[in-house]
């Protein structure tokens, strides 16, 4: 895995070759616009510890450890909620960016918990000044929650628009797929409106070694692949 700068372009793109030859290109978010969408969140997460506040002052005493219960989730789960369910807080969907694995794939479970609990780190000794300093000297712009979770912090690319997608559950699809049968298993699903049944069965049966299904099942279990690698697009 390796990030390089795209020579003939702003510092700020990185370009990462996947080992099928495909080239990425993400587009690194620099420490004011991280700061503007964390002042967003900041006025969210404000509002939710007033109405915490009021809501824990009607319970007496044990409103109080209501209260700190609140306080401690949102402040720790906040950004993981959300991070782990479109890959971006409030604050960093309204300013256009998103937080991926620095390997060009949607963030994970574990990854987004590693880099919100060195958030006290680099938080230090006020307002993120040990995150700024790390960021400002890291080509990449992360901070050490983001070096600890291999990490980074980009652009949101403008999406075409789009077929909509089946409406099924999303499930991750087998490890030690390329990128192209991994695209396939999108397109499929955004064309398969188009198809009559008996030709998305011939076109999923093609694939009934990913699958192993057949007929309308591998159909279903490659448009579960395609709601995961989108997001439930």
């Amino acid at each position: 895995m390796e990030i390089t700068a795209q020579a003939g372009t702003t510092d700020t793109v990185r370009t990462y070759e996947t080992p099928e030859g495909i080239e990425l290109q993400l587009r690194l978010a620099g420490p004011i616009v991280r700061a503007c969408a964390w002042a967003i969140d900041l006025a969210i997460r404000m509002v939710a510890y007033g109405l915490i506040l009021g809501v824990g002052s009607f319970f007496g005493g044990i409103g109080t450890a209501l209260i700190l219960i609140g306080f401690f989730l949102i402040e720790w789960f906040y950004p993981v909620f959300f991070e782990i369910r479109t890959g971006a807080t409030p604050g960093k969907r309204a300013m256009g960016l998103v937080v991926i694995n620095d390997n060009g794939t949607p963030i994970s479970f574990s990854a987004s918990v590693i880099r919100n609990l060195v958030r006290a780190a680099d938080f230090l000794p006020l307002l993120y000044g040990v995150g700024l300093l790390v960021m400002l000297a890291n080509r990449d712009f992360q901070r050490l929650g983001d070096m600890a979770a291999g990490t980074l912090v980009v652009y949101r690319d403008e999406e075409e628009k789009r077929g909509e997608l089946p409406d099924v559950v999303s499930k991750p699809p087998p490890p030690g797929l390329t990128v192209d049968e991994l695209r396939f298993f999108i397109e499929f699903a955004e064309r398969s409106e188009k198809l009559t049944p008996e030709r998305r069965w011939e076109l999923a049966n093609l694939l009934q070694s990913v699958t192993g299904e057949e007929n309308q099942d591998a159909v279903n279990r490659l448009w579960s692949y395609a709601k995961w690698l989108t997001r439930g697009r």
